[in-house]
């Protein structure tokens, strides 16, 4: 084959499972995190009807990621055994029944125990997407290939401002107010995903009858080759991949970020609320769009530079840096419209991370051993979904202003900076080199030459 004709067939080819699967992923991924970030505008009504104080709200928020971190591997490794297909579409049915029963809770201990599930439920989707997309996409593609995914986080905010409110401040019936409305309708979606998923989603390329048998061998063959280039990878056991310090580290670094990242999601309606008191449910949602309108564009045009450069630490690095000035800033200011251009700074390099981020554990594992350490640095990362809302609600209880709270998530962003910008990343170690002290290295995986 000429190398016209291979360009045309790996366009051809590539265009289709871009568009086959991204779009899709991408959607189950909005309805997932509108499930679990709606509880923020809930809060507006839901606080008072159920007699939450700050801290309870923050503990309910939070305990989502107890039942994820407790499931996040079972969940990944059944997903290895039973197929993207089948346990995707069980994560979708099983979330969504407890989503849509979150709103019928009708006191504290009985919200406690549906964010519990409904972390249980969702947990493994996440990094079951994310190896999911490896099994299509070849290196130089991933970083922004996740990005495209991972966009639907601000996305799902970003529509999930105004229809959240919207629904709180015009649906009723039944003798339930909105916000019980608003959890019920928005579960309903991943019902329904569940069941479509089992029909439209293809395990592997092999299996792909909407690519020509052409296309299949080609595509099958790149990803083999892409797979093989990358000389330093190491291929480990279970427990291995848990405990790796290489694992351990990038959790640790995860976890930090997740505790600002999620701290501030969480709480970002009741923070806006400050800004106003006159602003109805739909003109918080509103205001809310605007930083997550930022973040994903930011998201966006990040990974592709760090695609086309072929860098990933300092990408993933310098994102944290401008997080956390920004909301250190965004702390000392009491100036709505400063503090908004501020929290959609903070957010644009909260979501710049994310992408180059999850490139990192495939320069040093092998793909199946990442399967199961991507669920790890997840799940243990995840935990910091727990500390956020929970230190963010502390924060608002003894300072008298959620704002406070942020200059106690700007010093950890700051932290995972650190550690992240003075990752020892060599090129002539193995993966399993480390320096000494402990010192963390990567070995920097060979490109495919194009």
């Amino acid at each position: 084959m000429t190398d016209t004709a291979t360009s045309a067939l790996e366009k051809t080819t590539m265009r289709k499972v871009f568009w086959r699967i991204v779009p899709y992923t991408f959607l189950l991924y909005v309805i997932s995190y509108l499930d679990r970030a709606n509880l923020g505008y809930a809060a507006l009504q839901m606080n008072k009807d159920l007699a939450l104080s700050a801290e309870a709200f923050g503990f309910a928020g939070g305990i989502f990621f107890i039942g994820y971190f407790l499931f996040e591997v079972p969940s990944n490794i059944a997903l290895q055994k039973y197929g993207s297909r089948i346990w995707i579409s069980r994560i979708l049915l099983t979330w969504g029944a407890v989503a849509v029963l979150t709103g019928f809770a009708q006191n504290a201990m009985q919200l406690y125990i549906l964010r519990f599930l409904l972390g249980v439920a969702e947990a493994g989707f996440f990094p079951g997407i994310i190896i999911y997309l490896t099994y299509w996409f070849r290196s130089k593609e991933q970083a922004t290939t996740v990005a495209f995914f991972t966009a639907a986080i601000p996305v799902s905010y970003l529509m999930g401002a105004p229809l959240s409110t919207w629904i709180m401040d015009n649906v009723s019936g039944f003798g339930l107010p909105g916000w019980r409305w608003m959890l019920i309708l928005e579960g309903v979606p991943a019902v329904t995903a569940g069941i479509f998923n089992y029909f439209y989603m293809t395990d592997r390329p092999e299996k792909a009858k909407w690519l020509t048998e052409e296309e299949r061998n080609w595509l099958t063959k790149e990803l083999a080759a892409d797979h093989a280039n990358r000389k330093n990878v190491k291929h480990l056991g279970l427990w291995q991949a848990i405990s790796n310090p290489k694992v351990l580290f990038l959790s640790a670094i995860y976890f930090i970020y997740q505790v600002g990242n999620l701290g501030i999601g969480l709480w970002m309606p009741q923070i806006i609320q400050g800004f106003g008191a006159n602003l109805s449910h739909f003109q918080i949602g509103l205001v809310a769009m605007v930083p997550y309108a930022v973040a994903t564009i930011a998201m966006v045009l990040w990974s592709r530079s760090s695609d086309r450069t072929g860098e990933r630490q300092k990408h993933t690095a310098a994102p944290l840096l401008i997080a956390g000035v920004a909301l250190a800033a965004t702390g000392l200011t009491r100036d709505p419209y400063i503090a908004i251009g501020l929290i959609s700074v903070a957010l644009a390099g909260i979501y710049a991370f994310k992408s180059p981020f999850w490139s990192l554990p495939g320069l040093f594992l092998s793909r199946s051993t990442a399967a199961v350490s991507i669920a790890a640095i997840n799940s243990i990362g995840n935990l910091g979904g727990f500390v956020g809302p929970y230190a963010m609600g502390a924060a608002k209880t003894w300072t008298g202003s959620a704002l406070g709270g942020l200059m106690f998530l700007a010093a950890l962003l700051f932290l995972s900076f650190l550690m992240t910008w003075f990752m020892r990343v060599s090129n002539g170690e193995t993966a399993e080199d480390a320096g000494p002290s402990g010192q963390f290295h990567i070995a920097r995986a060979r490109q495919p030459k194009t």
